[in-house]
């Protein structure tokens, strides 16, 4: 018996970043035929050369194993992308930025003008696809802006499918995803997006209408957000107690109905999703006539705890002008070289402030983050990143730091102050060795 084709959509992804290349790059791998457009030529031209324009585990090799498949494309403007090689785009998918104005709203605007040409470039029925997060009803007003730019009456649905990827993972995650949300608001569109993702066997499918589907996003990401500030918050309660974080974390997990995930105490979330998601969801909420406080909270304890570190060198070094302050990391979490919302950013503006010499060093975010902040050394390794510093700070876990010659560090250090923001290290080995040892609510 013949094998059973697998069904393939030609599918154009608007956006080359985070979201955008990494879900073109895995809906290709499941067998449909994608183009990524980007706006930026130097983006499209590293991609069609191979080179990825941002860090991400396993992206490389399966952008490289599909561009030589033949199922990804790059083009730089979406009337191509729509229509490529003779090939018209059935699902156009949105994935460009919304970053956050200063009163935490997302700005929209290219998400507009990109509507604006899906309209124009339409021809043929097309499923319109929000896969950028954003606020709820952004679907509904990129129904309206293609409707006004639809001059030939083409028919098309605004569909939500929001993407619940986190960065270092995010190709484990969208090729077997915890689940897929599918706001449709026509049957036609639901057959389209239920055939995209009909290749993924196994994975649990959620339809919904269209303005659940886009709220869903930002209460997943505040919640979470919400379960780190929680435990840091708990982890002040830990310091000034004598108890132990990572116990209570655990004894709390270990209720299935908390679990263990999202419970580890430290310096802080930051990235772009949790930060921006948060205000964006406070900021709706407040638009819509509700106080959501519980937001605010959970953004003033993340505040805090990017501050702990400082407080921490502080009580250990005292007068901080003219002291050198080491960074071991400086990407928001490990296995991204993403500085967006880095707690890193606001540690080294602080310390800097008090006068600290700062040096830093991370393993893959280091050119990204030279952009970010001005006035420190950046360091060639870790250890010539503590030579000759006054104390230590862990920022973020890599793996490598964990395997650090803690003796060598000892010989680099003026003073055996380490101070852990992550609580990689084990308190009883540090001390062991000599170490003064702070971290996050352990004694």
């Amino acid at each position: 018996m013949a094998k059973k084709k697998t069904e393939k959509t030609d599918i154009c992804v608007i956006g080359a970043g985070y979201v955008g290349l990494v879900s073109g790059a895995c809906l290709a791998e499941i067998g449909h035929r994608v183009v990524c457009v980007d706006s930026d030529p130097r983006k499209i031209a590293m991609l069609e050369k191979g080179v990825m324009p941002i860090y991400e585990e396993g992206l490389e090799s399966l952008v490289k194993r599909n561009v030589k498949a033949g199922r990804l494309f790059f083009s730089g403007s979406i009337s191509e992308g729509m229509h490529h090689d003779g090939h018209r785009a059935a699902a156009v998918f949105i994935a460009v930025g919304t970053p956050p104005r200063p009163d935490g709203s997302a700005d929209l605007s290219a998400i507009e003008k990109v509507a604006e040409e899906i309209a124009h470039s339409m021809s043929g029925y097309t499923v319109i696809v929000e896969k950028s997060t954003v606020p709820v009803e952004t679907c509904e007003w990129i129904n309206k802006t293609v409707l006004r730019h639809n001059k030939k009456n083409i028919p098309f649905d605004v569909a939500s499918n929001p993407e619940f990827l986190r960065e270092g993972t995010a190709v484990g995650d969208f090729l077997k995803p915890d689940r897929v949300v599918l706001g449709c608001p026509s049957p036609q569109c639901e057959a389209v997006m239920r055939g995209i993702y009909r290749p993924m066997k196994g994975a649990t499918v959620l339809v919904t209408d269209v303005k659940s589907a886009e709220l869903i996003k930002h209460a997943s990401n505040s919640f979470l957000a919400a379960k780190i500030s929680f435990i840091n918050a708990v982890a002040n309660v830990c310091e000034k107690t004598g108890a132990d974080v990572e116990m209570v974390a655990k004894g709390m997990g270990l209720d299935k109905r908390i679990g263990m995930s999202f419970l580890k105490a430290g310096i802080g979330f930051g990235g772009f999703c949790f930060p921006k998601d948060l205000e964006a969801f406070y900021w709706l909420s407040q638009r819509k006539g509700y106080d959501f406080e519980l937001l605010k909270a959970v953004k003033n304890i993340n505040e805090d705890a990017k501050m702990w570190l400082v407080k921490k060198v502080q009580e250990e070094l005292w007068n901080l002008e003219g002291k050198t302050v080491a960074l071991l990391g400086l990407a928001f979490k490990p296995e991204t070289d993403d500085m967006r919302f880095a707690p890193s950013i606001d540690i080294i503006a602080e310390l800097t402030k008090l006068g600290a010499k700062v040096r830093a060093y991370d393993p893959i975010s280091q050119e990204n983050a030279k952009k970010a902040i001005k006035g420190i050394y950046f360091a060639k390794d870790e250890y010539d990143c503590l030579a000759g510093a006054d104390c230590a700070c862990l920022v973020t876990e890599w793996a490598r730091f964990a395997k650090l010659d803690m003796k060598k560090v000892m010989s680099l250090l003026k003073h055996p102050i380490f101070i852990d923001g992550r609580n990689l290290y084990r308190p009883e080995k540090m001390r062991e060795l000599g170490f003064t040892y702070r971290s996050v609510g352990r004694q």
